[in-house]
């Protein structure tokens, strides 16, 4: 990678080969937003422009997989079609989406001084950066995450192994690792950066969908708690 490129050109270059060609269980499919849609990359590349056209090291805060209503759409992680053009005015012609983890991280993006502050020193990604939606009885398709099954996360763990890699070579600090979520994605990633020395230590915070879900008269002390933990 010539050292000109800025760190939004190297990270549109890694969404523009994502592709997941491995094994998957029955009945579920991959979601790649950068191969089904027109729009994604687009609006990605506009988020690039307007945040990473620099090289300063961020910090890496890894969830899970993207889901359908948010980065399984805008291509950006955690952000779904509403919060893509009220807080960072990019726009969308489409069918409108809300998703409750993208409330809860622009409110946290909010009291942290914004987004131009905010992604000036994060950047947020997934240890499994597509996503997978399997199918109910009557045909409609719901979010899965990897590790909903033993038998998917292991199909997946080469694949997750590779990403993480290629999105600390980005230009990421790696003293520390943020991961949303203190129950399994916390397991999964304890693990894997033992077994591959990613990170000097991971800190993990309750994921956004739970807090919506059952904490939701506590998401100002859920802010704090993430403000507080990335400003350390």
């Amino acid at each position: 990678m010539p050292s000109a490129t800025t760190l939004g050109d190297r990270i549109m270059q890694f969404h523009r080969r994502l592709s997941y060609t491995g094994p998957l269980p029955a009945g579920i499919r991959i979601m790649n937003p950068f191969r089904e849609s027109k729009l994604a990359l687009p609006m990605l590349q506009q988020f690039c422009d307007r945040f990473y056209s620099d090289n300063r090291p961020r910090k890496l805060l890894l969830g899970i997989n993207p889901g359908r209503h948010g980065g399984g759409i805008t291509g950006i992680p955690f952000t779904d079609t509403k919060r893509l053009q009220s807080e960072l005015g990019i726009a969308y012609q489409g069918k409108p989406s809300h998703e409750p983890s993208a409330e809860f991280i622009y409110s946290m993006i909010d009291a942290f001084g914004g987004p131009d502050v905010f992604y000036g020193q994060v950047y947020i990604n997934s240890p499994c950066p597509l996503g997978f939606v399997s199918q109910t009885e009557k045909g409609t398709e719901v979010n899965y995450n990897y590790y909903d099954s033993p038998a998917l996360q292991e199909m997946v763990k080469p694949f997750m192994v590779k990403s993480v890699r290629a999105l600390i070579a980005l230009g990421m600090k790696t003293d520390t690792v943020y991961c949303l979520g203190t129950g399994k994605n916390e397991k999964v990633l304890q693990a894997l950066n033992r077994e591959y020395g990613f990170f000097g230590k991971l800190v993990a915070l309750e994921h956004p969908r739970f807090i919506m879900q059952y904490k939701r008269k506590f998401i100002s002390e859920y802010i704090q708690k993430y403000i507080d933990a990335l400003r350390d």
